[in-house]
């Protein structure tokens, strides 16, 4: 078996990034699609999602400005979640302390993961509004006026967000595409044509846009996706069915506009609106035909990109043989086991005649010593 070496890495931030690119082929096909159909695989990065490459490049150009001091510093973010453990990550690895605050709703695995980090984690009620001073934002900036050394590193306005994205996960994608060969059994145009991907505080669409855009294809197709209850999505008559309406899916979508976001339509082309329901369908599509065990904005991202697949300019680019559209995988299961929309799909049981050979297998009352030989 060939394999390529990699160097002895210094520590887990080492490990961020340099996620895969993977062929989507059997739900390509059964979409009916000629294109070609690709997930970047955010979950095997170190902290196990995309926010892995903000909370690294956020930290790490903090203490290049002065802005974290050695055993004073006290990190503290509101979060949904992910962001707070690729922080806990890095705080941990470099010495500083951490407090997450994260709204209610998000997955007990994530409070978990964050306090096995060492985090000191604040939930907040989920109807509050951004700012109240009951909400994420609003307690995490409280602490950080009263605890001594308390820095917000803010995800929604710093701009090592979308920076971080234009220098690694664009350039990751674009690497990936132009260096797999085009063949007559899988062509390639050897370019990135569309690239869909949830949006959160909207770094990770922004920034990769910029990097596809400007050094790789300025016609690539930008693609944004906003669940439905979420206010992101441009023109903002798109936001007003279900406006405010609570929503399952965790890590996308907001009552207000992040700083980092690009809603400028030289940025981001497009955008769909998708349901939880349509993003755990996406999630169940994903595990069962593809084996990649993703979260639920996965799902929401590769259901917005079906969607828009099926417009008028969606046709034309997944009816052509060869181009190449990329949708971003932001996290993986791991973060949602305990809720009842993982669960209620990992069990849901799908007849099959290999179920029903089973349950008749089972069922007769024929009992045959094992044999040692058998095992």
């Amino acid at each position: 078996m060939e394999f390529a070496p990699t160097r002895i890495l210094d520590n887990a931030l080492d490990a961020v990034g340099n996620t895969p690119l993977i062929r989507l082929d059997k739900i390509a096909t059964e979409e009916g699609m000629k294109c070609n159909l690709l997930g970047k695989l955010e979950f095997v990065s170190a902290g196990g999602s995309v926010k892995d490459r903000i909370a690294k490049a956020m930290v790490l150009a903090a203490e290049k400005e002065g802005k974290l001091i050695p055993g004073k510093s006290v990190v503290i973010e509101p979060t949904s979640g992910n962001t707070g453990i690729g922080l806990a990550m890095a705080c941990a690895i470099k010495g500083y302390s951490v407090v997450i605050t994260m709204p209610k709703k998000m997955s007990l695995e994530k409070e978990a993961l964050l306090r096995a980090l060492g985090a000191q984690v604040i939930r907040t009620p989920d109807e509050e509004p951004w700012d109240s001073p009951r909400s994420h934002i609003g307690v995490a900036c409280r602490l950080q006026r009263e605890i001594e050394h308390g820095i917000i590193l803010d995800q929604y306005r710093n701009v090592n967000n979308p920076l971080a994205h234009e220098y690694t996960t664009g350039p990751e994608i674009v690497a990936s595409v132009v260096s797999t060969p085009s063949t007559s059994s899988r062509p390639s145009s050897m370019k990135v044509d569309a690239f869909i991907a949830s949006a959160g505080t909207g770094g990770t669409i922004t920034g990769v846009s910029r990097a596809l855009k400007k050094i790789h294809n300025p016609d690539c197709v930008v693609v944004g996706v906003d669940p439905i209850g979420s206010i992101l999505a441009v023109p903002n008559s798109l936001n007003l069915n279900g406006k405010g309406n609570p929503y399952v899916v965790e890590g996308i979508g907001y009552d207000f506009i992040p700083d980092v976001l690009s809603r400028d339509v030289t940025d981001v082309n497009h955008w769909v609106k998708t349901s939880d329901e349509d993003a755990f369908k996406a999630v169940q599509s994903l595990m069962r035909k593809e084996g990649l065990l993703v979260g639920g904005s996965s799902g929401s991202a590769l259901s917005g990109a079906l969607t828009w697949l099926k417009t008028e300019q969606g046709r034309t680019i997944a009816g052509t043989e060869g181009l190449n559209v990329v949708v971003l995988l932001p996290d993986g299961i791991r973060n949602y086991m305990s809720k009842e929309w993982f669960l209620k799909g990992a069990f849901s049981s799908e007849h099959s005649d290999l179920a029903t050979r089973i349950s008749g297998i089972l069922a007769q009352e024929e009992i045959v010593p094992i044999q040692q030989s058998s095992l």
